[in-house]
């Protein structure tokens, strides 16, 4: 999606050889009208998959997949990384490892919100080693719901995430895949 590797390109920020720092439009301060746009070209690419619930995880994805639901029409849930006092017993867990944070989280979604009539679109803002993915199919898997595909604003083409998951049969549908990219020769995307 060029729109968005325009925008990678004029306020992203590299750092290192792995991490893409877009706080400015994606995941800090957000830009719906992005957003928006996203959504209508998972909309697209999703068309004949019937997506009736958008499943996310916490944080940074919560903001897209609300738009991608208002698009699509249907409720968002999204993976908790952490219990609270009114989380309920009743819930799906998995582990999932964060490669920007460097933590591991156990991930919950109520049985309420994700279940066998569900058809599921996985949301979220990056892939990278495809852990976080691999979590949320997993909670997808629990429930004895139907996985419909991934949407990721950004893949790291260049890291295994995407690569393993296809390889899985996993529909994924990256907006910009990030082909190189370092402090001082900047990005270069692939199709």
């Amino acid at each position: 999606m060029k729109l968005l590797e325009e925008r990678i390109r004029q306020d992203g920020v590299v750092i290192g050889d792995d991490i893409l720092k877009v706080d400015r439009f994606l995941n800090h301060q957000m830009d719906p009208m992005l957003f928006k746009a996203m959504a209508e070209e998972w909309k697209r690419l999703f068309a004949k998959d019937n997506v009736n619930k958008i499943l996310t995880i916490e944080a940074s994805g919560i903001g897209i997949a609300c738009i991608v639901g208002l698009v699509f029409g249907c409720p968002v849930v999204f993976a908790k990384k952490s219990k609270t006092r009114n989380t309920p017993e009743d819930c799906y867990m998995a582990t999932v490892r964060s490669f920007t944070r460097g933590i591991i989280s156990d991930v919950t979604v109520s049985k309420n919100y994700l279940g066998p009539s569900d058809r599921v679109l996985i949301i979220d803002d990056f892939l990278a080693t495809g852990e976080a993915a691999e979590g949320l199919m997993n909670l997808v898997n629990q429930a004895g719901a139907h996985l419909c595909g991934i949407g990721i604003a950004i893949e790291k083409a260049f890291q295994p995430g995407g690569k393993k998951l296809r390889a899985a049969g996993v529909k994924v549908e990256s907006l910009a895949r990030v082909g190189t990219m370092s402090e001082h020769e900047g990005i270069s995307f692939i199709d």
